[in-house]
């Protein structure tokens, strides 16, 4: 009975986090078409959320001395690669190509647990992870804008093993058997926001931004929105919320099972695109975003027991105060601003 609460409770976490994460599209978006950067937004987003988790890093000081690699890992990938990495692959080959490889990562979580780990895998995570990675070639129409390019293809491979990095990693620390190795996932993240906004900066440049950009309006759908306003939902929801609920998610469930719902994350910001922005969706992107969730239903059941949860996840709620587009560099929440 408690794994199974474990377990829906894992999952409505890993839902919530895609929700965030597919959200920041939609939000990113108008930003970028009054004239911000991507890149800029990034830095923005990322930054913004490091300030507000500043004081938990404070909190969680003792992480630095017990847990360096982790803490240097999870910024390094989870946060700094995925998305130095994404946008580096969007310079040589369609946006649609670079997400689909990118959200390869289930596959490659599914390959690393079973010959690395050397855990079984059951049929229907694997059967889960074709599905979803079908179904996402749906969604981002893949066949619109196929061109190879090997650079380009080897920098979205390279965006999607650090996708799985932030998976794995964030498995770390949290089982409750140990309580002195029992790391809190909340300092992970404030530590990884920070030092992935050390490494964007030097990637991003915001010395170079129109920071009066900030204090205006940008169009979303028609209407104006304060800039300030969409930038608040970008660090507050999309990636302080997204990341805090999505690393306890993957605690209570698994890496494999919960990188498989994160593909939901595409889905969602299509469907938000396609009612805030009033951007067109077709019926293979409704199709596909349909096959997905059909796969991540299908790769949610192949846990028999879930985790007792992570230390730290109870305190959750009470501690924490993308859109695909035609080309404009913009996709799901972890690579999109």
């Amino acid at each position: 009975m408690h794994a199974s609460q474990g377990r829906s409770v894992g999952l409505g976490l890993a839902l919530l986090s895609a929700f965030a994460f597919g959200g920041s599209g939609v939000a990113a978006k108008p930003l970028i078409e009054a004239g911000l950067d991507p890149l800029h937004v990034v830095w923005l987003r990322v930054a913004g959320a490091a300030l507000v988790m500043l004081p938990l890093a404070w909190r969680h000081r003792d992480l630095v001395r017990r847990r360096p690699v982790l803490l240097a890992g999870f910024g390094l990938f989870a946060v700094a690669g995925v998305q130095a990495f994404y946008f580096a692959s969007l310079s040589r080959i369609p946006v649609g190509v670079a997400l689909l490889v990118e959200y390869l990562a289930p596959a490659l979580v599914l390959l690393w647990v079973r010959f690395v780990r050397r855990r079984p895998v059951t049929r229907a995570a694997a059967v889960g992870v074709v599905l979803a990675v079908g179904g996402l070639a749906c969604v981002v129409e893949v066949w619109s804008g196929l061109s190879f390019d090997v650079i380009g293809l080897l920098l979205a491979l390279a965006a999607a093993c650090c996708q799985v990095g932030y998976f794995l990693l964030s498995d770390q620390g949290g089982d409750s058997t140990d309580p002195a190795g029992a790391v809190d996932p909340l300092g992970v993240i404030a530590y990884g926001l920070l030092i992935g906004t050390l490494v964007l900066t030097v990637v991003a440049r915001p010395w170079g931004m129109d920071w009066s950009l900030l204090a205006g309006r940008a169009d979303m759908g028609g209407s104006e929105v304060a800039a300030p306003l969409l930038l608040g939902w970008i660090v507050l929801i999309a990636t302080v919320l997204a990341y805090a609920t999505g690393v306890v998610s993957v605690r209570r469930l698994s890496p494999q099972v919960a990188g498989v719902v994160a593909c939901l994350e595409a889905v969602i910001a299509t469907v938000l695109a396609w009612v805030l922005l009033r951007e067109h969706l077709s019926a293979p992107q409704i199709l596909g975003g349909l096959v997905v969730l059909v796969g991540a239903f299908i790769a949610q059941t192949s846990t028999p027991t879930a985790r007792a949860g992570g230390v730290g996840d109870t305190e959750l709620l009470s501690e924490v105060p993308e859109v695909i587009a035609d080309g404009d560099g913009l996709s799901a929440g972890r690579t999109a601003p």
